[in-house]
């Protein structure tokens, strides 16, 4: 997986975790993280690099959906939870998602 969809999971699990996000976005956000996980979405994505961009496209929209959710705490969370899990991260890739929300 690419690091802007790993960042961009990691983003939804912690806003799913905040005490302010309300129901109606932990909606879209199960929803989001389901389809990414979904056993009927596997076959796509054994073609390389196309078969991710369905992924992208969909947890983009989830985090678009519940941005204003999406605050200085969740980012920290996320982004330390990645530099954990992935030693050598371009800056650019997490600005990179950060500039859509």
């Amino acid at each position: 997986l690419g690091i802007r969809l790993i960042y961009s999971v990691l983003l939804m699990v912690y806003a799913y975790q905040s005490d302010r996000t309300p129901v109606w976005a932990r909606r879209i956000i199960m929803g989001a993280l389901a389809y990414l996980l979904s056993p009927l979405d596997s076959i796509p994505d054994l073609t390389p690099f196309i078969g991710f961009t369905d992924d992208l496209g969909i947890i983009s929209f989830g985090l678009v959906s519940i941005a204003c959710y999406i605050d200085k705490d969740v980012r920290e969370k996320a982004k330390t939870k990645l530099l954990s899990l992935i030693k050598d991260v371009d800056e650019k890739e997490i600005l990179a998602v950060d500039a859509k929300l």
